[in-house]
């Protein structure tokens, strides 16, 4: 039943625009919305038989506590609260549809004499232009791998440009002119840096017609280098325009917005259409989708186009908007993107033409997206009900961890943990571990098993079985780089933190017998004397040798950063109280670590930044008449 505050709330509302915030008995916000008629929007989640069939809705009634309401002059007013509202609070019920992270986008750095191109999350009041944002990391990198290859842009940052002394590989290789250290025409250069603009843009047939008249002058002046120049950037435009089809003939920018569900489970699939023609498509899984399409759509449209209150949004507003269902308060929604987009954006639910069949093309890709993830899904769970039956496990092994150790003849010995969860790699598990070799009083130096033993005490400290804080919860299967002696020492270091019920085994690395003839890999299980070959193309056992390979990779990459930084190490380093800032001074003023030390206190003294406390810290670990 409805607190008595709830219902006398509901009697008095107002019939203005404006927001509404539901509470539950504690005070907790549960729910923020925006409405065109705020009486009879709310009213509504509260009458018998309604259609909203959102699954918060029947638990609302016996959860509620209070409801607070924020009348607005305007509906576009009403949205704009709503989005500042809802990414402060993140109420419980409001719809999420993708991380924190802002999309990537490109920016162009205007401001500089020699712009470069460069992606970033977040665009600032700069003076560059951004464009995007980017559904996925890979299309924006695909955008930039292709711009660097054919229009001369500079590619190193700021710092490196104005400290580089001789021209790079990317002159080398003809794909920058080198304006760091040669004398470039400046002219020319803005030539690059408009093509480019004009070719994230969209406007290719503009910037054809440019470079083909660019290519006949430099051929007809003899400059054939130059003509070359300008032909592969006109190849680059035609393969774009191969994989771009023309959907519609009036030759608008829009974004269309298509959706498929089935149950709590949602796709999303926005179609990028620029000059009427098919540049994009992206999508988006949604889950826990027990809400109306008009709230996926307002949800979408809130994080997509108006997310970003506190920076430059890097969004690049189509003319139109077309959408399944319009969203609650949609002419306001409408006016403030036309307000950010700084001209008109048109929010649209089409009822005839082809901006109909539009909608249904990207109704269609949704669908598609849904079954090929979910197929892609199925797959996964076969191969891991499989490697279950396979390796004799207690449990499907959703969440697998593997060993790895890596060091340069003894030296700089590290140890690396990756993880895998669904079949896919989670890198937030990634854990690499300096060997310190404290823990086996019998390992040293050298020790591959001294440094497995280290390695896995310390990464099963932390679960909660094993009297830990439960950082890090134990996997359903351990993955030992190695062959029995390498599953023999990770069983030890499990069995004595108490951990018995740990699924380990080891996978050794394929190797060539006497013959030359290559062996396939073998997985050795506790308690069975011959191991499992892992044949080629085993699918149950794909997901072993991929998570074997990257904890290899991991783990090499981690020592080759040890390495660099203790070659890289100065022997200031060892003196406490003395910044990056001051060794830097002192070497820049004295040349060497042999004049630092050998320098009077006085001579120190007129180092700019150095202090008396500094003279006295270096003293205390070089003396003067000390060796070095």
């Amino acid at each position: 039943m409805l607190p008595e505050t709830v219902r006398e709330k509901l009697k008095g509302l107002p019939q203005e625009p404006g927001v509404y915030q539901f509470r539950d008995k504690n005070g907790a916000l549960l729910y923020i919305g925006k409405a065109k008629n705020l009486r009879s929007r709310v009213r509504s989640y509260f009458q018998a038989g309604t259609s909203d069939t959102r699954y918060f809705i029947p638990m609302l009634q016996d959860i509620i506590g209070d409801i607070d309401t924020i009348v607005t002059s305007t509906e576009k007013a009403a949205a704009i609260l709503e989005n500042s509202l809802i990414k402060q609070h993140i109420p419980r019920f409001n719809v999420k549809l993708r991380d924190g992270k802002e999309y990537l986008s490109l920016k162009l750095s205007l401001t500089h004499p020699w712009p470069r191109l460069d992606l970033v999350r977040r665009a600032e009041k700069d003076g560059s232009r951004y464009f995007g944002p980017y559904h996925s990391a890979t299309a924006a990198r695909q955008t930039l791998h292709l711009i660097n290859k054919h229009f001369q842009l500079r590619t190193c940052s700021d710092t490196e440009f104005a400290s580089r002394r001789r021209p790079c590989l990317q002159h080398q290789i003809k794909r920058c002119p080198a304006p760091c250290v040669l004398a470039v025409d400046a002219a020319w250069y803005a030539e690059q840096v408009k093509s480019v603009a004009w070719f994230i843009d969209g406007r290719h047939d503009e910037l054809s017609r440019e470079l083909k008249e660019r290519m006949s002058a430099s051929a007809r002046a003899l400059q054939f280098e130059l003509a070359a120049v300008y032909r592969d950037q006109l190849a680059a435009i035609d393969e774009v325009r191969e994989k771009q089809n023309i959907v519609a003939s009036d030759f608008v920018d829009r974004d269309v917005l298509g959706i498929y569900r089935e149950g709590d489970l949602a796709e999303i699939a926005l179609l990028y259409v620029r000059a009427g023609k098919l540049a994009d498509v992206a999508t988006f899984a949604l889950k826990d989708a027990e809400l109306p399409t008009a709230e996926i759509v307002s949800a979408f449209l809130r994080e997509r186009y108006l997310g970003a209150e506190d920076s430059v949004k890097s969004v690049a507003f189509p003319a139109e908007i077309v959408v399944p269902e319009m969203p609650d308060a949609g002419s306001g929604v409408a006016e403030w993107l036309s307000e950010c987009a700084g001209r008109k954006v048109a929010l649209l639910v089409p009822q005839r033409g082809v901006k109909v069949e539009l909608l249904a093309l990207a109704n269609e890709n949704a669908r598609h997206s849904y079954l090929e993830k979910h197929r892609a899904r199925d797959d996964i769970e076969e191969r891991l009900a499989q490697l279950k039956e396979r390796l004799r496990l207690p449990t499907v092994p959703r969440r697998i961890e593997c060993c790895d150790i890596s060091h340069l003849g003894g030296g700089d010995t590290v140890g690396a943990v990756v993880a895998m969860k669904d079949g896919v790699p989670d890198k937030k598990r990634y854990r690499t571990f300096h060997v310190r070799f404290d823990v086996s009083p019998t390992a040293s130096a050298g020790d591959d098993y001294g440094a497995m033993y280290e390695v896995l005490a310390r990464r099963f400290r932390r679960s909660e079985l094993a009297g830990g804080e439960g950082e890090w919860d134990l996997p359903d299967l351990f993955v030992v780089d190695g062959g029995r002696g390498q599953l023999a020492v990770a069983l030890a270091a499990a069995h004595d933190l108490g951990l018995h019920d740990l699924p380990i085994v080891a996978l050794a690395k394929e190797k060539e017998n006497v013959r030359g003839e290559e062996l396939v890999d073998r997985v050795y299980l506790p308690g069975q004397k011959n191991p499992i070959p892992l044949k080629t193309h085993s699918a149950s056992l794909f997901f072993l040798a991929r998570l074997r390979d990257e904890a290899h990779r991991f783990s090499n990459r981690a020592r080759e950063k040890l390495g660099n930084s203790k070659r890289f190490r100065s022997a200031l380093d060892n003196v406490k109280g003395l910044g990056p800032n001051t060794k830097k001074a002192l070497l820049r003023h004295l040349g060497t670590l042999s004049a630092v030390v050998a320098a009077s206190d006085e001579a120190l003294l007129q180092v700019p930044g150095v202090t008396r406390r500094h003279v006295d810290a270096l003293r205390r670990v070089f003396p003067r008449e000390g060796p070095i």
